[in-house]
């Protein structure tokens, strides 16, 4: 039976589309949970979402303000998302006000931040008076609830696959959220582990936001995820979201979840056009080859394919990037959003025989295979 989805705004002011926007994009892009009926953002009003993002319009609405889009919506939305990612996780006085605004017209509160709103006095006054719910999504599981890495991965048979990345918000998740569709589009059955705020709100069945964990458990909550996964969805494979990346001075998250998933390989996401890493202007970009090297080096699993982001790219540069990558590493390298997951999934069919083998026996119709 199908659970029928929230409809939810999303609050993204002067961030959509940009890195620190990578929330609401995610949303924008795919959500099993909500159905996005609008983006805040008075920079961008007037505008397509989808054109925006993907130049491919998909009808959800840019507003200038919270009060146009009511005004403007057939309905309220059962829910309004902070939809923002600052390095500086605190709210301004304005989007405090909105927060407040939007609970007076009966919609809860959906917060990926780390300051948590259940928390704040003012918020909660204000969701009791209305009778409305505040979810902050990377409030961690109680202590009791927490798990340390105790060695169960190595009981998981079927291939782990994680999609790391060389900076933050370079498509990650994006990634992973395409492989796993299309995965699960040839009948090959495909969990996706969240280690983020966004594809918890994406609505992923597994996972926990890692960066809001003591660091005694960030291993144990991504390999009692991945086990958990294993167990009760008896998957064919099963895919990591990444974060951040290992050679991140500011950041150990994906260490983590190297360690903790025990990968069979590694997909390596990377915006080749970047100088500097996202939100650091004075940390240059690691090279693809370092951060490949790097991974070896901590890890058993080999990087298996390049996905890339085309951020500040034209077509054909895309497309020189490509074949530059795939004769100099050796390694199947294309951009999903553009020309979808084809490369990859050859990729793990190559390793992974029994996938393909899956796939034949599932489908009558032959694997997806596109250009780039």
């Amino acid at each position: 039976m199908l659970i029928a989805k929230k409809t939810a705004l999303i609050y993204c002011e002067n961030q959509f589309g940009l890195m620190d926007g990578k929330t609401a994009a995610g949303l924008v892009r795919h959500s099993d949970t909500y159905s996005i009926v609008g983006v805040i953002d008075s920079s961008l009003a007037g505008e397509d979402a989808g054109e925006q993002l993907d130049q491919r319009k998909n009808n959800i609405p840019i507003f200038a303000n919270l009060q146009l889009a009511l005004d403007r919506l057939l309905d309220i939305p059962d829910c309004y998302i902070y939809g923002k990612a600052p390095l500086n996780a605190t709210i301004s006085a304005a989007e405090r006000a909105l927060i407040l605004e939007a609970m007076t017209k009966g919609m809860d509160i959906i917060n990926g931040l780390h300051e948590f709103f259940s928390e704040d006095a003012e918020f909660s006054e204000m969701a009791m008076r209305c009778g409305v719910k505040i979810q902050d999504i990377r409030k961690p599981p109680k202590l009791k609830d927490l798990h340390v890495f105790t060695g169960q991965i190595s009981q998981v048979n079927v291939p782990v696959i994680a999609v790391l990345g060389t900076d933050c918000a370079c498509g990650k998740m994006t990634t992973a959220v395409e492989l796993n569709k299309a995965l699960n589009n040839l009948g090959i059955k495909s969990v996706l582990v969240a280690t983020g705020q966004t594809g918890l709100m994406q609505g992923a069945t597994y996972g926990v936001s890692i960066d809001a964990l003591v660091s005694q458990f960030v291993i144990g909550e991504i390999e009692n995820a991945v086990v958990q996964a294993f167990e009760r969805e008896n998957p064919d494979i099963i895919l990591v979201e990444g974060q951040s990346a290992v050679s991140h001075p500011a950041f150990m998250s994906s260490v983590g979840i190297l360690k903790g998933c025990m990968p069979d390989g590694v997909i390596l996401q990377h915006p080749p056009s970047r100088k500097f890493r996202c939100d650091f202007p004075l940390l240059p970009m690691p090279s693809i080859v370092s951060e490949i090297r790097l991974i070896k080096a901590i890890s058993q699993a080999q990087v298996i394919a390049i996905a890339l982001s085309h951020e500040n790219l034209t077509e054909t540069e895309v497309q020189k990037t490509i074949k530059s990558y795939e004769d100099r590493l050796l390694l199947p390298t294309t951009d999903v959003l553009t020309y979808g997951c084809a490369k990859i999934i050859r990729a793990l069919y190559n390793l992974f025989p029994a996938l393909d083998r899956q796939n034949q026996r599932n489908s009558q119709t032959p694997p997806l295979l596109t250009k780039g």
